[in-house]
C-alpha cells in the first residue's frame, strides 16, 4: 500500500482487516507523519513477515536543517535552531553518515526502556539516555538543497532511524517517504491487488516439491533447513522452518 500522512500503520492495517476479515499484520511500520510503501500480509501469509522485516529501505526524506525538534519530525517542539550548514559543510555531514553508523533511537520511538515504550516516558517529560543502533546507511545522496531544506535520497537497513540520520546531520524530518522495500517499489501499490505468498518472496531461492513431500512438511513430518521457497503445483509450502497451510 501506499500510506497516506495521518493514520498510523495498524489504522492502515486494520482497515484492510475488517475490509477482508483475515488476520492482517505488516512489514515494517511507518511512523503517522511518513507516507509511502508499507506491505501488509493478510491471514496465514503473516507468517512471512519474518522475511520482510530484513530487507533494506529506501527513503527520500526532506530534512529542515535550521532547526530539531523533541521527536525528530514535524509534529514535535523545536528545542533548538540554528544557522544551517554551507553545501560544503553538509556533504561533510553526509559523508560522515555512510557505511556503518551508530546513532542514538529517537526518544519518541516504541523502543521499552525498562519495561516501558520510549514514547510514553518523553511524553511524560521523562528524560532517558536512549540506546544505541548500528545500521547500515548503503547510499546518502543529496538530490537538493535550498539553504535551509535539504532533501535526501537513501537506503538503510531494516531498523534503521532516518529521524535519527536527520538529527545527526543537525536539524529534523520535515517530511519522509518510503519508496521501495528490497524487490518491493511504491510505484507497484495497489490495496486491491494481492500477491499469492510464492510471489511475496521473489528473492528467495525455489525449491519444487512433490505432493506427498508438500503433505510430510504440512504434517511437520519434514522440515527443510534452507532459506527456499518450497512450492508444489505453483503453491508455496514452506519457507526453511514456516508452513503454510
Amino acid at each position: 500500500m501506499d500510506k497516506p500522512a495521518g493514520p498510523s500503520s495498524f489504522a492502515v492495517v486494520k482497515r484492510l482487516r475488517d475490509r477482508t476479515g483475515a488476520r492482517a499484520g505488516h512489514a515494517g511500520t511507518l511512523d503517522p507523519f511518513a507516507t509511502g510503501l508499507l506491505l501488509v500480509l493478510l491471514g496465514s501469509a503473516t507468517r512471512l513477515a519474518q522475511y520482510l522485516v530484513g530487507l533494506d529501505k529506501r527513503y527520500v526524506t526532506e530534512v529542515d536543517l535550521a532547526a530539531r525538534t523533541s521527536t525528530g519530525d514535524p509534529e514535535g517542539e523545536v528545542v533548538e535552531e540554528r544557522e544551517p550548514p554551507s553545501p560544503a559543510q553538509l556533504e561533510t555531514r553526509l559523508e560522515a553518515l555512510r557505511g556503518e553508523v551508530e546513532l542514538p533511537i529517537p526518544a519518541a520511538s516504541a523502543v521499552k526502556i525498562e519495561g516501558e515504550r520510549a514514547y510514553r516516558l518523553a511524553r511524560r517529560g521523562v528524560t532517558v539516555e536512549m540506546p544505541v543502533r548500528r545500521s547500515t546507511v548503503c547510499r546518502l545522496a543529496l538530490a537538493g538543497y535550498d539553504g535551509r531544506v535539504a532533501r535526501v535520497d537513501l537506503v538503510v537497513s531494516s531498523g534503521t532511524y532516518v529521524r535519527s540520520i536527520a538529527d545527526a546531520l543537525g536539524g529534523h524530518c520535515a517530511s519522509l517517504r518510503r519508496l521501495e522495500v528490497g524487490p518491493f517499489s511504491v510505484g507497484d501499490a495497489d490495496e486491491e491487488r494481492i500477491l499469492a505468498p510464492v510471489e511475496a518472496l521473489p528473492f528467495l531461492p525455489v525449491a519444487e516439491v512433490s505432493a506427498d513431500e508438500a503433505v510430510a512438511m504440512r504434517q511437520g513430518r519434514r522440515r527443510v533447513r534452507e532459506l527456499v521457497r518450497v512450492v508444489h503445483d505453483g503453491e508455496l509450502v514452506a519457507v526453511n522452518g514456516t508452513v503454510l497451510p
